[in-house]
């Protein structure tokens, strides 16, 4: 379909609360709390405030995949954050990220709480803190933040860009959807020459830089995203399809991606979780007592 409509923009841009859309009632032009509530807290040093979009699949997997080496200091309550019902503009979320955006992190680990937001600052503070998935040599180190970064740059393109016309707008229109769509399989393209050589984003150690970079472009090519795989014909990219499927199998990511999930399969939600013991089945846990 080609664009036919002439828009033309006016000389001052003003707030259309009707622009439509599926997030058209959350989308707004000014920051701050819209309510006041404060955030539930729970018993662990960490309170980790999200949802499982790629976003917040990032930090629930590296969550997990900590408490999978053993490491009890890393234990975390997760509390779903309704994005499509405006609680991340809550006045307690807004006072932990006042860009009302999730995941957002509360670490009382210390004698006083830090408030970390953005997803990929509060990967590399954890990884920091607990010196795991972030590696000590310096040039992996740096590579680890060279592709970590670059996922930061690179996918509101595929997300706000592409998914967005694509799956989200309420008309199709043929020049964004081709402008994103060749972005993303650009994309997708440096992504699949750099692991034809690289068994992960930094070379051998997995790191915060694939969670990072596996909780977009992993779920894209296994077709997880905007039901979009055929369209932009993914199945080619067979290098970032092998290092997806690979880091799916980990239990630390098949525990993390349920987290804060309340869509799809009743079997693959969790709303909440305070405990490793959240992730057994009803069965496991009658056997248990």
């Amino acid at each position: 379909m080609s664009d036919t409509t002439g828009y033309t923009p006016p000389k001052v841009w003003t707030w259309d609360t009707e622009s439509g859309g599926r997030f058209a009632s959350i989308n707004r032009p000014i920051a701050g709390a819209t309510h006041e509530k404060e955030l539930p807290v729970g018993d662990h040093p960490f309170q980790l405030y999200s949802l499982a979009t790629p976003n917040g699949v990032k930090v629930t997997v590296m969550f997990e995949e900590l408490l999978e080496l053993g490491i009890s200091d890393a234990e975390y309550d997760a509390w779903t954050i309704n994005i499509s019902e405006g609680e991340q503009f809550s006045s307690g979320f807004v006072a932990i990220n006042p860009n009302s955006k999730i995941p957002a992190l509360l670490d009382r680990s210390g004698d006083t709480p830090v408030r970390v937001f953005e997803s990929g600052s509060i990967l590399v503070h954890l990884a920091e803190k607990f010196g795991h998935f972030l590696p000590k040599d310096p040039a992996a180190r740096t590579e680890a933040f060279n592709w970590l970064f670059w996922q930061m740059g690179s996918a509101p393109f595929l997300g706000g860009g592409f998914g967005h016309f694509y799956a989200y707008a309420p008309e199709k229109f043929e020049y964004p959807i081709n402008r994103y769509a060749m972005e993303v399989k650009r994309q997708l393209d440096v992504l699949d020459k750099h692991l034809a050589e690289n068994h992960f984003l930094a070379g051998e150690e997995y790191s915060i830089a694939d969670m990072a970079v596996w909780s977009w472009y992993g779920a894209l090519v296994r077709g997880l995203l905007y039901e979009a795989g055929e369209f932009l014909s993914v199945s080619e990219y067979t290098h970032v399809v092998r290092w997806a499927d690979e880091i799916a199998q980990r239990p630390a990511v098949k525990r993390g991606i349920r987290v804060n999930k309340v869509w799809g399969e009743e079997s693959t939600q969790m709303r909440e979780r305070h405990s490793a013991d959240d992730f057994k089945t009803p069965a496991e846990t009658a056997s248990a007592d």
